[in-house]
């Protein structure tokens, strides 16, 4: 009987929690979103726009690898046209999933989400399986991109 009593009552306690989570990853993948799909359309307006003010940082596979300061999303996209048109990379895009971890400490969060960077290459379709890693600040804008990395295997045929 207690156990009976217990099952439902742990129910209730449970379901306000994952009821509001995903109201909660909405407003901290918002910017992440709001970047990747920017980048992915050719939206630079938007995509810079989940940038905080100040300094940001960016990590990513390609030199000089490492972009830091204020202008640093506007500096890894040119090197990013820069590195694309010398290697014959066209049409990239970044397929993402739900993330997978999450940490929130006040008004910093840590941020993980699995990845796929599908392009062509010279005319042959490539596929880069990873995930991007975000540290995301909330200001008065809500979450915006403080810092980001890329982190994924070696450049293989699509399949």
């Amino acid at each position: 009987m207690k156990k009976l009593f217990l099952l439902p009552l742990a129910a209730l306690l449970i379901a306000p929690v994952t009821a509001a989570a995903p109201a909660a990853d909405s407003d901290l993948t918002k910017p992440i979103r709001q970047f990747i799909d920017g980048f992915n359309t050719g939206d630079t307006k938007s995509a810079y726009a989940a940038y905080v003010q100040g300094d940001v940082s960016i990590i990513d596979e390609f030199a000089p690898h490492l972009w830091v300061g204020p202008k640093a999303p506007q500096l890894w996209a040119a090197d990013y046209d820069k590195h694309a048109k010398a290697s014959g990379v066209s049409d990239g895009s970044v397929k993402y999933g739900a993330p997978t971890r999450r940490e929130i400490d006040g008004a910093r969060a840590y941020v993980i989400i699995p990845t796929v960077y599908a392009y062509r290459e010279k005319g042959a379709r490539t596929a880069e399986e990873g995930e991007m890693t975000f540290v995301l600040s909330k200001g008065k804008a809500g979450w915006k991109i403080k810092a980001w990395t890329w982190s994924g295997v070696k450049p293989h045929p699509a399949g």
